[in-house]
């Protein structure tokens, strides 16, 4: 039960549920934050399997995404840049590119077997009319194309329109408030409404559903409703993550009381690593690695994970499976029955075996940070081939990936090159990368003569995708977007001027 179609009380397809936030391995109770500010998670966690060694596709936002819906690296499915060697790139509102049509989405692959889809949060996977989520395999959408920055000015940026499904209703700090003074906004609440009417609406039809809850509050600038503010121990930040926890309880408890959690398939991730440019005051933990969002060392890429399935998953289960937010992808189709398509390279693993039956599968896990491969882990090994948290210019900006973390050569501020003679860490005894394994010692030349295969059979299949974040232009931003002659909030945009855009991390 749990694959095809079958007798589990309703006789529904199995429906995959997603949470994807911007929250650091260390922000939860289960993995060991001391306030323990995170009781419903910590209860998933309890009543399900947590995931110790799961990780995300890039260091940044957007192309994690992207990877989740696709099931493929980003350098596979075009979310990368090529204007400068191994930067980070995402989509904020001047890109011209985002999803390619090309790209064949989760939720248009879950439609064949008569799901019925929805985003409630951030897409980030373009803003333009060809990249609508509602093109690309989703049925409903309440949220934003792009990431709550602002507020602009609305004459050389425009402020960030909030969708209901094909037209904006209205846009964030006007018609959707977000307080930068104190930090409340009431969205982590209606997005959490959405969830629940929309679950309700599919159990009474008797319809599969996958719904994809891509909430935004602990990104910064960090937002909580007034009843979260100053309720943690953790200043804002901890008050975001507490409604965050407290509305994952609630969508559970829904799902149980509408006796449909033995056929929901539940799983709760991140994006990316805890963003410590913002820390203390707005930056979450993450836990003994490495920096933090941006960079490929492990604080960037090592997520937190949970996988809920009551009846199904054995309570109180801890996976030491690499693990992919990519694998969300192969594994969902599983859920429902689907093979993944066989005419592109997928990347994402079936995880039900590990989920369900205890198994461990033999995979690397590949870490890029824009057209470059970085580091490789294979096992308790991993393998650096370049190393770069930021460049000097912009640290002596104050942007600081790796606050009070240096760790010489290692946490370098200029491009370093280690092809030939990869920097090593055993991640079992130092999960922390603070001490690479001797050139010299043969376990040295026993992991990284493995990890050199694995690298060029991986490379022997890579075709990159046409990169989809070069260009900017400020007349593609949201101006007017579809809605906006209703609600008398259309804006000029200026002339069209393309770009190269500017990465400069």
């Amino acid at each position: 039960c749990g694959t095809q179609k079958c007798g589990c009380g309703k006789g529904f397809l199995t429906s995959p549920g997603v949470f994807l936030l911007q929250m650091g391995w260390g922000d939860l109770g289960a993995f060991g934050e001391p306030s323990k500010e995170t009781p419903n998670l910590d209860q998933m966690a309890a009543e399900g399997m947590l995931f110790l060694d799961f990780y995300t596709a890039n260091p940044l936002c957007s192309p994690s995404r992207a990877a989740l819906l696709t099931g493929r690296l980003p350098v596979r499915n075009g979310f990368y840049t090529t204007n400068g060697h191994a930067r980070n790139a995402y989509t904020p509102q001047d890109i011209v590119g985002g999803i390619p049509d090309s790209e064949l989405l989760l939720p248009e692959l879950l439609k064949k077997a008569g799901y019925t889809n929805k985003i409630i949060g951030k897409w980030h996977l373009g803003h333009r009319p060809q990249f609508h989520p509602l093109r690309h395999g989703f049925d409903e959408w309440f949220g934003s194309p792009n990431c709550h920055f602002g507020p602009y000015d609305n004459r050389e940026r425009p402020n960030i329109p909030v969708y209901r499904d094909w037209d904006m209703v209205g846009r964030y700090y006007e018609d959707f408030k977000i307080d930068l003074k104190t930090g409340e906004a009431n969205l982590t609440q209606l997005y959490l409404q959405e969830a629940l009417d929309f679950i309700s609406k599919q159990q009474a039809s008797q319809q599969p559903f996958f719904l994809y809850w891509a909430i935004d509050a602990t990104h910064a600038p960090v937002y909580a409703s007034k009843q979260f503010l100053g309720t943690s121990q953790r200043g804002l930040y901890g008050d975001a993550v507490r409604e965050i926890d407290d509305s994952i309880g609630k969508i559970l408890k829904h799902l149980q009381q509408l006796g449909i959690s033995e056929n929901t398939f539940v799983f709760f991730t991140s994006d990316n690593g805890a963003a410590l440019i913002s820390a203390p005051k707005q930056g979450g933990s993450n836990g003994p690695f490495l920096c933090g969002k941006q960079t490929t060392f492990e604080g960037g890429m090592r997520e937190p994970a949970i996988a809920w399935w009551p009846g199904h998953i054995p309570a109180g289960g801890v996976s030491h499976q690499l693990g992919s937010v990519m694998d969300l992808f192969s594994t969902s189709l599983s859920l429902a029955g689907l093979q993944p398509p066989s005419d592109r390279q997928i990347d994402g693993i079936d995880l039900l075996p590990v989920i369900l039956q205890g198994k461990l599968i033999d995979r690397p896990i590949f870490y890029y940070r824009g057209n470059e491969l970085m580091a490789v882990r294979a096992g308790l090994y991993k393998a650096h081939y370049w190393t770069w948290s930021n460049s000097w210019e912009e640290h002596d900006k104050g942007i600081d990936f790796c606050p009070g973390q240096s760790v010489a050569g290692v946490t370098t501020h200029t491009q370093e090159e280690h092809t030939y003679l990869p920097l090593l860490f055993h991640l079992g005894r130092d999960p922390g990368e603070k001490y690479p394994l001797s050139f010299a010692s043969e376990e040295y030349q026993r992991a990284v003569e493995h990890i050199s295969e694995l690298v060029q059979q991986h490379k022997a299949t890579l075709v990159p995708g046409q990169p989809q974040l070069n260009v900017c232009d400020q007349a593609v931003m949201n101006w007017s977007p579809p809605g906006c002659e209703k609600l008398g909030k259309c804006l000029k945009a200026p002339e069209s001027n393309p770009k190269k855009c500017s990465w400069p991390h």
